[in-house]
């Protein structure tokens, strides 16, 4: 019965700390990740539409728009027999440009945006926030939808290294063919010195060359559908038959085994498709619809139907069927252009790899690498230099290891399949729970997609010994990165979580903390958005000294486009007045970025000056809504002090005394306070003039920054591969990666290191 009746009061003593600590510090997770006025659509004119379409040109559809120079050679690497299979592969290229670009991709995909923003991570973003209900409660599924992100950002990132090599080799390919002597070699020089051209100019960014790029890739699909439309009436007009559908079905019955691996090049008719979606952010949906059925979607096909209607009647020149198919007039003029075409492909396939980079960064799913902004006018204009020079050594590795088009097509298609998989697996559940579609509508959108893309994706897995496991080399590659890092940075999170110090306790040591405060202003880095950090803990434990104010600030990366700038910080007060104690959360979309001109110290302090004068200014009203915010306000005071009664256990409350914390009895109980007076209603006599300038005169006295310099190990009890993972691939990341001082642009000689061991 004793034993009954200690466990009854221990689980009431908890239950009554757990309800204290939830009074003096209510958590701020939930109102930290709820954002006001954030998903409204902006609504543009129809000249604005017309001219952000052409603009659009330039930076989404290079990558899909130069495709015609590689297509069919990858479809007939070994030459062409007869005429039905240069019909059929058309009919083929017809229809799957039509089924995938055009019904998916255009008129379906592109609609489900974050705010504007494409890609794998959007579709997360929009499940993570508006599919709540399904996710919580089961790990299993927020870890294979996390899983599946990952898959489709690595293999974008696969398509930014193979985008550059396949497209500048095959634009370079053009020399040879009016010179049938020169050597393989020279071509891939020439790509070679383009490649590290194109990597080089990247930190000027594209907002300095951005205005040539539109009216470029304009004059790229001008010319590839006039192109066509002369071959279609110069060489052999019936190719028009293979708008026919039928013959789709007549080119599988013909049999041959070269036919399902002919697959794989038709495949590479709609690589840049993902592109389009994930470069979303810089247009509108109904701009990028007009682009695309306006202008690249006809003249695409008058370049395909051209260059077969050629093929048909030149069946020994399928290798280089499109430069050969140009009138000798105008051939070094289309040279020209096709080799600028492709380099504003790559640009565009680039750009769109630094945005999934930084995207991954600001979820926690990537080591943290510098981010340079390249343009003041758009945010979304970035270059990070270590991902550039690692494209840049990746796409020459490519291009001088393989040396064709063909080894390089079949890792490319590979590339963009699995990517296109991704995104279907993943719009599923965006249009049962985000959209509320009737499930017969998703029925037939899986259903015709995967009938389009599993064939594709067969025939791309057949040549993974032909250049196919490039990419799946590349994607595991990131992949395990990026899951390690998020792995050990949630692990790390879990822990602090367990770890943290309950505010009780550190309100119960008084005004003064149980500590020596001196003149100054402490900010502490933490991840939590309640409770102390365990560095806090760790530091007053080997030095009892702690600076006049406290700020407990949790930066936090939501997973939305951005934050508008009003909505950034949050503040809130620990504790009574003379506690002078605060939380601070600032929060960041995954667009966001800290500039380098942005003075983060600065930024805080301002925050914390406003928050006091709204605050007074607050306490000042005395209207009837006022009162009763304040008389709950008072309410919630009163019953604080009652649970720190009840949690005292026999102890009781002298006016003169303060609080401190007894970890063998896990309560709080009486200690003598170096202040006189009643400490926890003391400051109310002031007035918030008195705080401010105390808090001025911390501030001149000098702000001192508190990170967590971690080192997170394995528990001697991991399996083997656990201790890999953590104990050195997440340890040589750590150490390749930026500080968060860094980051923060913290001055270095305000910065305190707390140094700790978590092992995982």
């Amino acid at each position: 019965m004793l034993m009954a009746s200690m466990s009854d009061s221990e689980t009431t003593n908890r239950g009554s700390m757990w309800e204290l600590d939830q009074n003096l510090d209510q958590p701020m997770d939930e109102e930290a990740s709820q954002l006001k006025n954030m998903y409204k659509e902006k609504k543009f004119s129809s000249i604005l539409l017309l001219r952000l379409a052409f603009q659009s040109l330039g930076v989404v559809f290079g990558d899909l728009g130069t495709s015609p120079l590689y297509v069919f050679y990858n479809i007939f690497p070994h030459g062409v027999d007869e005429d039905e299979d240069v019909i059929g592969a058309l009919s083929l290229i017809i229809y799957t440009l039509t089924l995938i670009p055009l019904m998916k991709y255009v008129f379906v995909v592109l609609r489900a945006n974050d705010n504007g923003q494409g890609g794998t991570f959007a579709l997360y973003s929009l499940l993570c926030r508006h599919a709540k209900k399904w996710l919580e409660g089961h790990a299993y599924k927020k870890n294979c939808l996390l899983i599946l992100v990952l898959i489709g950002t690595c293999t974008a990132i696969g398509d930014g290294i193979l985008t550059p090599a396949i497209s500048v080799l095959s634009a370079a390919g053009g020399i040879r063919v009016q010179n049938q002597n020169m050597s393989t070699d020279v071509v891939v020089i020439v790509a070679v010195f383009i490649l590290i051209g194109l990597f080089c100019m990247q930190h000027y960014g594209t907002d300095k060359v951005g205005w040539l790029f539109a009216p470029l890739v304009l004059l790229w699909f001008i010319l590839i559908g006039s192109v066509g439309l002369v071959n279609i009436r110069k060489y052999n007009s019936s190719v028009l038959k293979a708008y026919n559908p039928v013959y789709i079905f007549r080119y599988f019955r013909r049999g041959k085994s070269e036919i399902w691996t002919s697959l794989g090049g038709v495949m590479l008719s709609i690589t840049g498709t993902e592109a389009l979606y994930a470069d979303l952010c810089h247009f509108p949906v109904l701009a990028i619809q007009f682009a695309f059925t306006l202008v690249v979607f006809p003249c695409l096909l008058l370049a395909y139907t051209g260059q077969a209607a050629y093929i048909i009647d030149n069946k020994d020149h399928v290798v280089d069927a499109f430069y050969r198919s140009i009138p000798e007039a105008i051939y070094w003029p289309a040279f020209i252009i096709a080799t600028l075409a492709a380099v504003v492909a790559s640009q565009a396939t680039i750009s769109a790899t630094y945005s999934i980079i930084k995207q991954a960064l600001a979820l926690g799913c990537f080591p943290r690498v510098n981010v340079v902004h390249t343009s003041k006018k758009f945010l979304g204009q970035i270059y990070i230099p270590d991902i550039n020079w690692v494209l840049m050594i990746l796409c020459i590795a490519v291009t001088a290891g393989f040396k064709n088009q063909s080894q390089i097509g079949n890792a490319y298609g590979t590339a963009v399949v699995i990517v296109m998989l991704v995104t279907t697996f993943l719009m599923v559940p965006v249009m049962l729970l985000v959209w509320k579609s009737h499930w017969i509508l998703v029925v037939i959108f899986l259903v015709l997609s995967l009938t389009v893309e599993l064939p594709y994706f067969t025939a791309c897995i057949n040549k993974v010994d032909q250049g196919g496991w490039v990419p799946l080399v590349i994607a595991i590659t990131f992949f395990v990165i990026m899951h390690v890092w998020h792995f050990c940075t949630v692990k790390r999170y879990e822990f602090e979580m367990h770890s943290k110090v309950s505010m009780a306790w550190i309100l119960g040591l008084g005004p003064s903390l149980g500590l020596v405060r001196v003149p100054g202003i402490g900010f502490v880095y933490t991840e939590l958005a309640s409770g102390v950090p365990h560095i806090f803990s760790h530091f007053v434990t080997n030095l009892p000294a702690i600076h006049s104010v406290v700020v407990f600030v949790c930066v936090k990366y939501l997973p939305v486009y951005t934050v508008p700038a009003e909505e950034r910080f949050i503040m809130k007060r620990i504790g009574p007045k003379n506690y002078h104690m605060f939380r601070c959360v600032a929060r960041y979309g995954y667009k966001d970025i800290h500039k380098k001109d942005d003075n983060f110290e600065k930024m805080l302090l301002d925050r914390l000056l406003i928050f006091v004068r709204l605050e007074s200014m607050m306490d000042g009203y005395s209207d009837s809504e006022d009162l009763t915010v304040m008389e709950h306000k008072a309410k919630r005071s009163t019953r604080s002090l009652q649970l720190i009664e009840k949690a005292g256990g026999n102890n009781t409350m002298s006016s003169t005394g303060d609080l401190s914390y007894s970890s063998s009895q896990d309560s709080i109980v009486l200690a003598k306070s170096p202040l006189t007076g009643n400490s926890l209603t003391r400051y109310s006599s002031q007035t918030p003039g008195d705080e401010l300038e105390f808090l001025n005169r911390s501030k001149d006295a000098g702000v001192v920054h508190f990170l967590g310099n971690t080192v997170v190990q394995a528990r001697r009890d991991s399996g083997i591969l656990k201790k890999v993972a953590v104990n050195y691939v997440y340890a040589f990341l750590r150490k390749m990666c930026r500080e968060n001082s860094v980051i923060f642009n913290v001055p270095h000689e305000s910065l305190l290191n707390v140094g700790q061991i978590y092992y995982i």
